[in-house]
């Protein structure tokens, strides 16, 4: 019996790249260029399972595509807002995702960039490496404590809860959150947190806000400029979750005239493109999506994304389907 046909749209860890040789009749993108969408459209008449990544827009017009020979996209990544869902299951296109395996990582990023921003740790590194610092000072380049303040949370899934941990046990920050649909009482407690009843209220509350919430046609500009207007004017934003839910406009304005002392981020609106905007301001720390970015992590999404298919053309159920 032949093996499926698989494209993976990006390269993988060397690991992961090798079990699916193994495994499949596996295709790379060897030269790791961002597929087209004719490429994309393709890869569903010519595989039996298509590997994309977080960036790989999969709409209707490409799961359009016919005939169609894709019966699985194993996403590698958690969020899976790039892919139409309805049109997915209208097609009868199976979709996965690797929920968990990067949750500590991805809130590691957002507390290095929580800490980075406060501390301006960008600002001190420019202005070593660029051979601008005179020495030690009073009042050298002075930023904001961490220790002590309080953390707003704006969803409090898997890495919400895992930046709470490490910000209130390690930091003593008081955490407050808001999520619509929040865990058992017991594990907010355990996390020293306080639920608000509306996003509002975590704005006005909190020192540093981090945007923990999905990707969706709800939450596009979820943070815009009456939003903004509610932080204190020496909060900080913090976006490990996609760049659209912050309104990048409003964000750079309210940065730019200083409505909020500064802003990490992540993740940015129709990124790799980063809105000029952001670079004339030092009061920003700007990271290349490096949430997942370490060998473990990634290791371990390809291979649940490698679980995934494994068990669907084996006739099992994938564990990690999202539609």
């Amino acid at each position: 019996m032949s093996k499926p046909k698989v494209l993976v749209t990006r390269r993988w860890p060397e690991s992961c790249e090798t079990r699916l040789r193994e495994s499949f009749d596996v295709a790379f993108n060897v030269d790791d260029h961002p597929m087209s969408r004719e490429e994309l459209k393709a890869a569903l008449r010519d595989y039996d399972a298509v590997l994309p990544t977080v960036t790989d827009v999969i709409d209707a017009e490409i799961l359009g595509a016919e005939p169609l020979r894709c019966k699985i996209l194993g996403n590698f990544g958690v969020g899976f807002n790039h892919i139409d869902l309805e049109a997915a299951r209208q097609r009868g296109v199976t979709v996965t995702n690797t929920p968990d395996v990067l949750t500590d990582c991805t809130a590691d990023i957002a507390m290095l960039l929580m800490l980075e921003v406060a501390r301006r740790g960008g600002e001190g590194e420019r202005e070593v490496r660029a051979g601008r610092w005179t020495g030690w000072r009073p009042t050298h380049m002075l930023g904001t404590k961490v220790t002590g303040k309080t953390l707003g949370l704006i969803g409090f899934g898997r890495i919400a809860r895992a930046m709470a941990k490490k910000a209130h046990f390690g930091f003593d920050m008081p955490i407050v959150f808001f999520d619509p649909f929040p865990p058992a009482q017991d594990v907010i407690d355990t996390l020293g947190a306080a639920r608000c009843d509306t996003l509002e209220e975590v704005l006005e509350r909190a020192d540093f806000v981090a945007l923990h919430c999905p990707g969706s046609k709800e939450n596009r500009h979820l943070i815009n400029a009456e939003r903004l207007a509610r932080m204190k004017p020496h909060a900080y934003l913090i976006n490990t979750a996609r760049g659209d839910v912050v309104d990048s406009e409003a964000l750079i304005d309210a940065l730019r005239n200083r409505r909020i002392r500064g802003a990490g981020l992540d993740v940015y609106e129709g990124e790799p493109r980063l809105n000029p905007g952001f670079l004339e301001l030092d009061n920003v720390v700007l990271f290349p999506h490096l949430g997942s970015a370490t060998e473990e992590t990634r290791i371990a999404m390809g291979m649940r994304v490698i679980d995934n298919i494994t068990a669907f053309f084996e006739g099992r159920a994938p564990g990690d389907k999202v539609a």
